[in-house]
This record gives structure tokens, sequence and C-alpha cells, in this order.
């Protein structure tokens, strides 16, 4: 009798409930980004909620996360970023990374090689203003094919005290990449996380090398910053 009366809570507990409209629209997300978002996820794996395909970083922290909170709302987690990716790259691939998984909510931090590759001799010929229309694009396109997505913008950031060598006018020109972020998910109704800001403050409590020692790849420690602050915008949905 007792066994069975602990069995029928636990499908209790764990059956999807949607008591709330709200939560029942979210289901699936979509991580997108560069290198930062990739951290190491096995490509190989398409499958959602796979903690390989999910990576070590960032997106795997915060999936754990809202994962443990919210079991009613049987989420469905992607990891899609690519080491290395600027806006137009994540257009090319947006139909199949992104748009085909049917999002409920998509999230990006993209940006900081969008100014990298062009000081970085990677030869790229990009600048703020193409950086603002790729992004504008993807996201119109993302709004069309469906006008209730939700949308989680990352500012991109950079630590110039870490080990990367980064040319001595990196900061003036980069800043107009966060500000661009910003404007667009002002834009576009999308919850910014300050990242830059994150970072900065953290500075106060240790180095560059304990949260991202090479100035631009976080540290388990600063992927763990990022992860509570994408949780706290996350909450926002629900």
């Amino acid at each position: 009798m007792g066994g069975a009366g602990v069995m029928s809570d636990r499908l209790n507990y764990y059956s999807p409930t949607y008591a709330d409209p709200a939560r029942s629209a979210i289901r699936t997300i979509v991580f997108q980004g560069d290198s930062i978002t990739f951290y190491g996820r096995n490509k190989d794996i398409i499958r959602p909620n796979e903690s390989s395909a999910l990576g070590r970083g960032y997106v795997a922290l915060a999936s754990a996360d809202i994962m443990e909170k919210y079991p009613e709302l049987d989420l469905q987690i992607f990891n899609r970023g690519i080491g290395g990716n600027k806006v137009h790259q994540l257009q090319a691939r947006w139909d199949e990374d992104c748009l085909d998984l049917k999002p409920d909510v998509v999230s990006i931090l993209i940006g900081v090689n969008d100014h990298w590759h062009t000081v970085d001799d990677h030869q790229y010929e990009g600048n703020p203003s193409i950086y603002q229309k790729d992004y504008l694009d993807l996201l119109e396109k993302t709004k069309a094919h469906n006008p209730n997505v939700k949308l989680i913008i990352g500012e991109p950031f950079v630590l110039l005290e870490g080990t990367k060598v980064l040319p001595a006018d990196w900061n003036p020109i980069f800043k107009e990449y966060q500000e661009i972020a910003a404007s667009v998910a002002r834009q576009f109704d999308a919850v910014f996380v300050p990242y830059q800001q994150i970072f900065d403050k953290a500075l106060n409590r240790a180095p560059v090398s304990y949260w991202a020692p090479d100035g631009i790849h976080p540290s388990m420690a600063g992927a763990k910053l990022m992860a509570d602050a994408w949780v706290k915008a996350f909450k926002k949905f629900v």
C-alpha cells in the first residue's frame, strides 16, 4: 500500500500539468553561437538533452539547472553552437540548426568573432554595420517563422587581460558590437544578458585567469557565471 502511494506521488510529480498557459508554450530551447556556446559538444549527437551534445560549458550548466527546476515543462534542449562562427555563418545554417527544430526559445551569443576575425588575420571584412544588418536579418527571419518565439540575446564579451594578444584598439571598436547586440535585443523584445558587466564585476573577486584565462573562452567558473545569468533571463518566461 505504502509503495503504491509513493509511486503515485512520483507519477504526479513528474507528469507535466501545464497549469500555466505561458509555461505550456515553452518546451524546445535552442542555444546558438560560437565556440563559447559550442564548448566541446559532440556534433555527431543531434538528440536533445544529451550531456555530450550540450557540451561542458554554460549551456550544459544552464540546461541542467532549468531541467531540474522545471520538470513539468519536459524541456527539449539543443546546443547548436559552432566554434569560429559569425552572424552570417549562423544565417547559412539557420533553417537546419534552428528553425527546423521548432524552438519556443532561441538563445544567441554571437559577436566576438565578427570583430576578432577582422583583426586576427582571418581575412574577414566585417564591421559593426554588417554585424547589425546580419543580426537583424537573422531575427526577422526567426520571428517570421514563429512570431511567438522567445529570444535571449547574450552580450559578446572580452577580458583584455587574458593570455590572447589582442590589438590595442580592440575595445573602442568592440563596444560598438556590444551596443548593437543590446539594441537588437530591444528591437525584438528579447531578454538581454549583459555578460561583459557580469565578468567585469567578477574581476573584483578573482583575476581573469580564474574566469576566462585567454580573455575570451570562460573557465568552468566563468561558465557558471554565464549559466546563472542565463537562467535568470529564462525565468522571465516562466
